[in-house]
């Protein structure tokens, strides 16, 4: 087999990261200015970019609308054909460009222009006649390509990607945005599940009601057997007379009384139960429960109001997989 030159990969991956740190001397006042810009506009951040820069154009815009930034991708060529006509009045447009010398960027920005647009170019090449009416010029420029030939876009593109990131984070801080915003934008998927536990609440999921195993502290064991197998949760609380949470008593009690007691099944359950169990408050945050679950090595915990009374019971199949 064919040795593989591993030296090329490494040297891309150098080249690029440095064009990434190398963008840091760029967050200057016309990087200020478009945070600026954007911030105090009533409309969406309208990206333009062709080829490679527009491949990294979809991307920031796509980051963007998921951190509470309204953007939204256009293609140069498409707007010159009706697309145009998605662009709305407080909307400011952000010019994709490394060279400045698309032909197509440069025939957009003019019709941009006349339509009385705010004008964000990040590119390059800062000094192309193309950006000389534009109202922020931002310099993305890197030393070389990682392209042995330093012909094909990559250290420029990934900078540009960073950049964006950096521009997209810094608005979405200056706009207030939160996890719980964060939730709103992915329902689903692996970001969703983690997001929820970070903000929903345990009353949001546990089981309550009918499905809430509940048994006075003078039924027997086998009364509590039948609750828990008729609600599909290997425990019950048990409560006092006036509603209270006395103790709890699980699969796990259960495994373990039935080698020490005969007859196990008619005795009160209030013998056997676990007394002072541990609880949850359907205020506290599911990452915190779950935590309490995973330290006490307990599979269901029981939720109580402020007053004492099991209103609900968290089961570990109640929370969310990744």
């Amino acid at each position: 087999m064919e040795q593989i030159n591993i030296q090329r990969a490494i040297d891309t991956l150098n080249l690029e990261a440095q064009a990434v740190k190398d963008q840091i001397k760029h967050l200057d006042d016309q990087f200020i200015k478009a945070v600026s810009l954007i911030e105090k506009s009533s409309g969406r951040v309208v990206i333009i970019g062709l080829g490679k820069s527009g491949h990294i154009g979809r991307k920031i815009a796509a980051t963007m609308a998921s951190i509470g930034v309204p953007a939204i991708y256009l293609h140069p060529a498409e707007c010159l054909h009706g697309d145009l006509g998605m662009i709305m009045k407080g909307d400011v447009v952000v010019m994709l460009s490394y060279s400045g010398e698309t032909e197509e960027i440069k025939q957009v920005l003019p019709v941009l222009q006349k339509m009385g647009l705010k004008i964000i170019a990040i590119t390059g090449k800062t000094d192309s006649p193309t950006w000389k009416n534009c109202d922020v010029i931002i310099d993305s420029s890197v030393e070389k390509e990682a392209c042995p030939y330093n012909l094909a876009p990559t250290s420029s593109t990934t900078a540009l990607l960073a950049l964006g990131d950096a521009l997209a984070l810094v608005l979405s801080e200056r706009k207030g945005f939160k996890k719980e915003d964060f939730a709103i934008f992915h329902p689903l998927g692996a970001i969703g599940n983690k997001i929820k536990r970070l903000t929903m609440k345990v009353k949001e999921i546990m089981r309550q009601g009918k499905a809430n195993p509940v048994v006075k502290e003078n039924a027997t064991v086998q009364d509590a057997l039948l609750i828990m197998t008729g609600t599909r949760v290997g425990a019950t609380s048990v409560v006092d007379e006036n509603g209270k949470l006395a103790g709890f008593f699980t699969d796990g009690d259960l495994r373990r009384q039935i080698q020490l007691h005969d007859n196990l099944l008619k005795k009160k359950i209030s013998e056997v139960m676990t007394k002072n169990p541990s609880t949850l408050s359907p205020d506290m945050l599911v990452a915190e429960a779950e935590k309490i679950l995973q330290n006490k090595n307990i599979d269901n915990i029981p939720v109580v109001d402020e007053t004492g009374k099991p209103i609900g019971i968290l089961d570990e199949r109640d929370l969310f997989s990744e």
